[in-house]
């Protein structure tokens, strides 16, 4: 799966105010300790016994001393009751900032700054689209949902303000007036519309090609987009490979027309800026996951028994997101004291606050782990209109009109109206970002003069049927109750694997993903004509599954799933992860030795750089002087491995950074190069024609392969000496490479001192973009840390108490909770925690028990 903090505005009327805040908090209350007092409030109790109203029978709360939380109930009634308490006791603020995201009601917090945000959620109505699968619930899910809900509410009740967390203080400074409402199913449902939007694939790769078409030809176009590497890279099914599947031959807009001479200079220009300007419309989106891009993956594999020192299956996982504080994760277990008809779910594992079940983990039989599957699932058209009609097949067509009014925290309500065809929303009306590429689109693809707009047609924007998966997952005992399962599970498509207590293991890639009537998704399509679009999903049935495959094992990591079958996308992740994790388990299988949960968790910390690989004997075949035969120097004898305290791995990255800002300088600022796997790989395919003309600079002076790669060393050693200073055995880098945990909502608030209450860090990390240990930066940006493991479990089918698990920060989202960050020191050194399982292991690992009982 593919969260990031979101990405929101600096909320810039805090700052008076916060710091005001910060000086109450420091300072305190004199003698009397008022601040350390503020802090505390909400720390929620978790000994003891508590009367909960809503409560059929007693629930015991018991924590280990991360304060990770189990709960044993006798109902599954009482059972999400309860969690959804305890996910209120240390994640209430998460939950409540995520729902206004998820219902376009960040203004109503924060101000006038997040009305644009909110226009675009509401245009795209995720709550809508969740009140409709509320109301599509089987009773059953219906009733989880609704006992959840209580759950939290029951949390809620006589409590307020810096009671609930310590953000509300914080908030209340800016909006006094503004409460929490009661907490709702919808709310619950709404998030994992958030999740689809954060792993909706390709959308940003079809701007891309529309925007570089616009200043390249074609064969370049698709040189900065190349297709998976069949037969180089491994494939998930691991079938025969042949070349990659043709286009459709139905004509699309012509976009590479823009980049050829048409008497009008500036049309490749006016059509480049409005792109550009679309890109950056959709990457502000607040981003709960983490930013778009090629390391928003997983990696996820399973072994058999036959491979295994216990003879059961090993299963590893490890999602990687963008990084927040808190973390995106919450682990729990939730375990029926008695499996029977009215309860049914003995589960642990990894949660989102605000949604009820287990989203990654293993009950008392099976164990399953996801990556994003990856399909393109979403699409954009250009649409003639008239007024509130848009043409199809020559008729005129009317739209569908609503309204949306936007409450603004400190200001007047903001009204929108929101235009839709049969596709989906018109997303021009958010915004003249998007105006200018409707207006622009249209002459510099050689359409004719009239009013254009553009649609999003987007799986998650009809009503699914995820919402009840999660369930029916966590009940799941077989593989045949898995993939039943996993037939629900329609949006966000995920690669899930499967492992069970009878040794068997098995992937089974479930989602809706259409069936286009022509195009193959990569690019912007007319929608005047009823032969664009989508003619269905692709048939459960008809999706990859594999059970028990020869040998032995399955690996995913957002690589390719199989060469044949129907079509799910054309930009997958390349690869080189994927191949990493199948190398190093070849070599312990290889080596006669069986594997074991510690020899998962080593292979999850590689950091082997298959760049560096490809680059490194290129370099040492190179004449050198001056500063880059420096350079080539130190990195002689390198191992390729991005070490935390590597200075040939900081040396490194800044010559890679150096070579992609050097050799795609002509490219448009949103089209500039991340450094992730897609341009490993462009760039890798370049080292073997030396003479192509990307190897070309004329204002740095450079021209051809040799000399573009001096160049990039001789300047990656001064800025190098610049960052590190000028001893090179003093580089490290970690000293480049860090991180920091970000609050979701303040953590960027531009006031200092409330950034430093609710951040952590900064973290020295290893790791990179497309290497197995995912710590990913954005070559674009500079070398700070974009995605990361955002959790790492590996699960022991033969017996779960052994199993291991960490999570990216803490159990508590609370501000100064021993439990805020006490499990980030952990994952940082690469290092987990015990897993216990059963209720006997989750007693004997107990640190606190509170008993929730039913009042009276």
């Amino acid at each position: 799966m593919g969260t990031d903090a979101p990405r929101t505005r600096s909320h810039r009327g805090l700052t008076f105010l916060t710091v005001l805040l910060v000086s109450v908090l420091v300072l305190g209350g004199g003698a009397a300790g008022l601040g350390w007092w503020t802090v505390q409030r909400s720390f929620p109790t978790t000994d003891g016994r508590i009367e909960v109203p809503g409560l059929a029978s007693n629930a015991t709360v018991y924590r280990d001393d991360a304060g990770v939380p189990t709960i044993v109930a006798e109902t599954d009634h009482d059972l999400f009751f309860a969690q959804g308490f305890v996910h209120a006791q240390d994640r209430f603020w998460e939950m409540d900032f995520r729902r206004h995201v998820t219902a376009g009601r960040l203004a109503e917090l924060f101000g006038e700054s997040q009305v644009a945000t909110d226009a675009f959620i509401r245009t795209l109505d995720w709550r809508g689209v969740a009140e409709q699968e509320f109301a599509a619930l089987d009773e059953t899910s219906r009733g989880h949902y609704e006992a959840y809900a209580d759950g939290v509410n029951a949390y809620l009740a006589g409590r307020g303000g810096a009671d609930l967390s310590l953000e509300y203080a914080v908030l209340g400074l800016q909006n006094p007036g503004y409460s929490p409402e009661p907490w709702t199913p919808v709310d619950s449902i709404a998030w994992l519309k958030a999740m689809a939007w954060d792993l909706r694939s390709n959308l940003g790769d079809e701007i891309d090609r529309a925007l570089l078409a616009g200043e390249l030809p074609a064969e370049e176009v698709a040189r900065l987009h190349p297709a998976y590497p069949w037969g180089e890279m491994p494939t998930i099914m691991a079938g025969p490979v042949p070349a990659a599947p043709t286009a459709s031959t139905v004509e699309p807009i012509d976009h590479a027309a823009a980049s050829e001479p048409t008497g009008d200079a500036a049309d490749a220009t006016t059509y480049a800026e409005p792109l550009a300007d679309l890109r950056r419309v959709i990457d502000g989106v607040p981003e709960l996951l983490g930013p778009e891009g090629g390391d928003l993956g997983s990696n996820s594999w399973v072994v058999s028994g036959a491979l295994t020192e216990s003879g059961k299956p090993l299963l590893a996982n490890d999602p990687h997101l963008g990084p927040a504080m808190p973390s995106i994760w919450t682990q729990m277990g939730l375990h029926c004291a008695e499996l029977r008809e009215n309860c049914q779910f003995d589960v642990s594992g990894y949660t989102f606050s605000g949604l009820p079940g287990v989203i990654i983990g293993h009950n008392e039989r099976i164990a399953w782990g996801f990556t994003n599957l990856g399909p393109d699932v979403a699409d954009l058209y250009l649409e003639r209109v008239d007024g509130d009609a848009f043409e199809l097949d020559g008729a005129m067509i009317p739209m569908t009109v609503r309204e949306e009014t936007i409450e603004v925290a400190g200001g007047d309500p903001v009204t929108i109206t929101v235009r839709s065809t049969p596709r989906g929303p018109i997303v021009t009306d958010i915004g003249a970002d998007f105006a200018a590429v409707a207006a622009e689109l249209p002459s510099a693809s050689g359409q004719p003069d009239g009013d254009y707009e553009l649609s999003l047609q987007w799986t998650a924007l009809s009503p699914g049927t995820t919402a009840q998966a999660v369930f029916a997952l966590n009940r799941a005992r077989d593989w045949n109750g898995f993939r039943a399962a996993a037939a629900l599970f329609d949006v966000p498509a995920q690669n899930l694997i499967y492992a069970d207590v009878d040794g068997n293991i098995g992937y089974q890639a479930p989602g809706t993903i259409p069936v286009r009537l022509s195009g193959d998704g990569t690019i912007p399509l007319p929608g005047w004509t009823s032969a664009n679009g989508w003619a269905g999903a692709v048939p459960f049935e008809q999706l990859p599954s594999m059970l028990n495959p020869e040998r032995g094992y399955i690996v995913t990591a957002n690589n390719a799933v199989m060469d044949s079958g129907p079509m799910l996308t054309q930009d997958w992740d390349l690869g080189y992860r994927a191949a990493g994790i199948e190398r190093l388990l070849q070599e312990r299988i290889a080596s006669g030795e069986k594997l074991t949960v510690g020899d998962l968790a080593e292979i999850q910390l590689d950091t082997s750089d298959a760049n560096a690989a490809a680059f490194l004997p290129v370099i040492g075949e190179l004449e050198l002087d001056g500063d880059a035969a420096r350079g080539a120097e130190l990195l002689e004898g390198w191992n390729g491995s991005a070490d935390v305290d590597s200075g040939e791995a900081a040396y490194f990255a800044i010559f890679w950074r150096t070579l992609l800002g050097t050799m795609f300088a002509s490219l448009p600022d949103a089209a500039r190069p991340e450094g992730g796997d897609r341009w490993f790989r462009v760039v890798g395919t370049l080292l073997g024609e030396p003479d192509a003309a990307w190897w070309t600079n004329g204002q740095a002076g450079v021209a051809g392969r040799d000399e573009m790669i001096a160049h990039a060393l001789d300047a990656a050693w001064d800025e190098a000496s610049e960052l590190m200073g000028d001893r090179p055995d003093r580089w490290r880098w970690g000293r480049l490479h860090t991180l920091t945990l970000t609050n979701q909502s303040f953590g960027e608030s531009g006031v200092g001192p409330i950034e430093w209450i609710f951040n952590r860090g900064p973290y020295e990390l290893g790791g990179g973009s497309a290497i197995v240990n995912a710590i990913g930066w954005d070559a674009s940006l500079g070398y700070g840390v974009d995605w990361v493991p955002s959790m790492r479990m590996i699960v022991d089918l033969a017996d779960p108490d052994a199993s291991r698990w960490v999570n990216l920060t803490g159990a508590s989202g609370h501000a100064f909770h021993p439990h805020y960050d006490d499990q980030a020191t952990l994952w940082r050194r690469g290092e987990t925690r015990p897993w216990p399982f059963s209720v006997e292991a989750v007693q004997d690992a107990a640190a606190d028990r509170l008993q929730l009982r039913p009042r009276g």
